[in-house]
């Protein structure tokens, strides 16, 4: 029930390969320190910027998800490959995260749910839609270590989202993100704390670093927080890894001791998952 995760809180460059050479040079120094899972941020290899995803969109099985399941065989390990810009055959863009085992088999695919459209006066001002197509399911993966759930950054904001993960088993939720200036000060540590304790499992958050001189400035500040909410481990603005041992007992172990799960008042209120 234990293993050691893994995020890569990385600078990301306008080239693809670019951007794979340095993801593996801390992916390999992340497996130095014992990882066993790893974790890559939102567009880790693509700039965050709505106009650019059309150009850097790949189909499934293109250069960036052939180089992460190839790493997940070199490193022999689990790959939650952050995201990429996801060319349908239809010509649909989508915000995807792949998971690949350590055998190098794609175990999950998640397409972003729920877009980035904001407009904060006097903050940040962002429309995912003018370029994406929303996903329309959750996702929940098997591993030798447990069940684990997968979202993207602003679908950490829905309770449903995650709510749904957790009856489904998963024990963690990893989640690729790249918070802004405006909300990664207010929002970043409380929503992952907050989902921790609402669903009773680990939580884990892993953004680009803070680039000031590029299109999109993220906040980083990496995060794992655990089923009572609290943090157990935090990078700061800069370009780093964490790797933190994750103990899927103490999941059980909340669970016994205050059993909210339990308690809930399914005569009263129920959430019904309508995807496909």
């Amino acid at each position: 029930m234990k293993f050691n995760l893994a995020l890569i809180q990385m600078k990301v460059h306008s080239e693809k390969e670019e951007c794979m050479k340095i993801a593996e040079n801390h992916i390999s120094e992340a497996v130095k320190q014992g990882a066993n899972v790893v974790l890559l941020p939102e567009m880790f290899c693509c700039p965050y910027q709505a106009s650019l995803f059309p150009s850097y969109a790949e189909e499934e099985g293109g250069y960036v998800y052939e180089e992460l399941r190839a790493l997940a065989i070199k490193y022999n390990i689990y790959i939650c490959g952050g995201t990429m810009p996801e060319k349908d055959a239809q010509g649909k863009i989508y915000n995807t995260s792949y998971v690949f085992n350590p055998q190098g088999e794609q175990i999950a695919k998640h397409r972003k749910v729920h877009l980035f459209d904001v407009n904060v006066k006097g903050g940040q001002y962002f429309m995912e839609s003018d370029t994406l197509t929303a996903g329309d399911s959750f996702t929940v993966f098997d591993t030798e270590y447990g069940k684990m759930g997968l979202c993207i950054c602003y679908d950490m904001r829905f309770p449903e989202l995650a709510r749904l993960m957790n009856m489904a088993g998963a024990e963690i939720i990893l989640t690729p993100a790249a918070f802004n200036m405006t909300t990664g000060p207010l929002h970043w540590e409380l929503l992952f704390r907050q989902r921790g304790v609402d669903n009773q499992v680990f939580t884990a958050g892993c953004s680009p670093a803070r680039d000031l001189e590029g299109p999109y400035t993220s906040w980083g500040n990496s995060i794992i927080a655990s089923p009572w909410g609290k943090i157990v481990g935090q990078l700061d603005e800069k370009e780093g890894i964490l790797v933190q041992e994750i103990d899927l007992e103490e999941v059980k172990n909340v669970r016994e001791q205050l059993p909210l799960l339990k308690h809930m008042r399914k005569d009263l209120y129920h959430l019904e998952y309508t995807g496909e």
